[in-house]
């Protein structure tokens, strides 16, 4: 085969350094969520849903067929963090966690993506982030360390 032909969609979840609830203002989580569709766009990943709360992000994405994931959320959390800096001197040191959770997603369960991510604010009034990424981390048979995963 001559081609390449790559459709990865991912569903990636990462916080801010030890949770902190830096995004509270919901004008500033609009404004985080188009500057990081706009990187993604720039690193050939189509953003199809961005929304989180207070101290995390989920993303969609279709992801590149060229770049790998851990280069692509090095530069997305690294330049986010960058213009994040410059919104307000309350931010000033801000940073998000080190580490971060993908996961892929067949395309007939992107409906239901979008909407979990459309829909952070009324699920976590029910379930902490830690226990949404330990139910996701198994849902997917993957075995976290917690002693490293919460920095």
């Amino acid at each position: 085969m001559s081609q390449s032909l790559v459709r990865i969609y991912l569903h990636i979840i990462f916080s801010t350094k030890h949770r902190r609830p830096y995004l509270t203002d919901r004008t500033l989580q609009e404004k985080v969520y188009g500057y990081m569709s706009g990187i993604c766009k720039n690193l050939g990943c189509l953003a199809l849903k961005i929304g989180g709360v207070e101290d995390h992000v989920h993303l969609l994405t279709r992801h590149s067929k060229t770049l790998a994931i851990s280069d692509f959320m090095r530069e997305l959390k690294r330049s986010s963090s960058a213009w994040l800096k410059t919104e307000s001197t309350e931010l000033a040191s801000f940073h998000w966690q080190d580490g971060y959770g993908a996961f892929s997603v067949s395309p007939s369960h992107m409906e239901d993506i979008k909407k979990y991510i459309t829909t952070q604010e009324t699920h976590h009034r029910k379930e902490s982030f830690q226990d949404e990424f330990r139910r996701l981390c198994k849902k997917y048979g993957i075995e976290i360390d917690e002693r490293y995963v919460w920095e």
